[in-house]
């Protein structure tokens, strides 16, 4: 399943992985969020309740472009630089192309729908 992602006038769409935390991600869809810078390798916001994990991996290692759920957080976490493996980090899909646009520095508001084909 693919998302659309609209920050600021430019879109970007992700293709989400075939998991249990991705589809009940999508169940949440449309979704208004402000992403956060998180040490200078991600944008994370807060969704409006916690995912489910429970076949979940207990944690992955992000590259730029991964799309990812913070479980012990609640937030979701887009990655524009790689990181070391992180317990309880889920990864929902990956951005298709254009990871640019979250590189911008300060907070950016993003709406995220179901990408129509």
């Amino acid at each position: 399943m693919k998302v659309r992602i609209d920050i600021d006038g430019t879109s970007v769409t992700a293709s989400l992985d075939d998991n249990r935390t991705a589809r009940d991600f999508v169940a949440l869809l449309p979704l208004k969020l402000t992403l956060e810078d998180y040490g200078n390798k991600e944008k994370i916001g807060y969704l409006p309740r916690k995912l489910a994990t429970d076949d979940a991996p207990d944690g992955t290692e992000p590259s730029s472009g991964d799309v990812t759920y913070y479980a012990p957080w609640g937030n979701l976490a887009i990655f524009h630089g790689d990181f070391r493996h992180s317990t309880g980090l889920v990864k929902l899909g990956r951005i298709d192309a254009g990871i640019d646009v979250f590189r911008r520095r300060g907070p950016v508001n993003v709406t995220i729908s179901v990408a129509s084909d």
